[in-house]
């Protein structure tokens, strides 16, 4: 007989989950344990039940699924991770597989197009909607994330981690005693690394990734 899987379910609207819920309990292979409206919450109990799987909605008032896909998921490494989001998943796809997703599903997909995927993962498979295909998508390319973040040289680290801080380029090339155009080379050398073009990604890329460095290696 089939394991029944324990689900966890993180959205803002209670009428949805509620929808969601019922879908999923209907055939008997999956229980809910609990819908939860904040990411403190549902966290938290993704840490404690260890949910077999986890659907989470993109925007949440307290911010956006980024922001703690990556704890969760280390919080609960077996758990499976799916994002519903009304964005154009085939933008977000590459960077949810980095922070621990298992997938990704339009919150106007159908009740079949939910239980098919979530099928697929029990089965070892991610499903990737043929219309993304049809559009030019591609299955997702190996993660540039970590490794161009280790790529980094100490001095060009300690600049990232200064701009991150809010430390101008004027303040940052004094600290290290080089001229205000020697931080400009640095920086051009540093988003070539990081596979950046604006000082924006090159933040929240250094920042993500760095993070994500730190918990591994503590």
């Amino acid at each position: 007989m089939m394991k029944v899987w324990q689900v966890v379910i993180v959205g803002c609207h209670p009428t949805s989950m509620l929808g969601t819920k019922l879908i999923l309990e209907e055939g008997g292979e999956l229980k809910v344990l609990g819908m939860y409206s904040t990411w403190t919450e549902g966290a938290a109990v993704v840490r404690e039940k260890q949910p077999d799987l986890v659907l989470t909605d993109y925007q949440m008032p307290d911010g956006e699924v980024e922001s703690v896909l990556f704890d969760m998921k280390n919080s609960s490494p077996a758990s499976h991770f799916v994002v519903m989001t009304d964005e154009d998943g085939r933008e977000l796809l590459q960077s949810f597989i980095e922070l621990g997703a298992s997938g990704i599903l339009s919150k106007g997909a159908s009740p079949g197009q939910l239980l098919q995927l979530i099928k697929g993962l029990r089965e070892g498979f991610i499903s990737i909607p043929l219309e993304w295909i049809k559009k030019g998508f591609w299955p997702i390319s190996p993660s540039k994330g970590l490794d161009s973040v280790l790529q980094l040289t100490q001095t060009e680290t300690f600049i990232m981690e200064r701009i991150v801080q809010g430390i101008t380029y004027d303040k940052i090339a004094l600290e290290i005693d080089v001229s205000r155009r020697s931080i400009d080379n640095y920086l051009r050398k540093i988003y070539v690394k990081l596979d950046v073009t604006t000082r924006a990604q090159a933040i929240e890329k250094f920042a993500l990734f760095s993070r994500q460095h730190r918990q591994i290696y503590a």
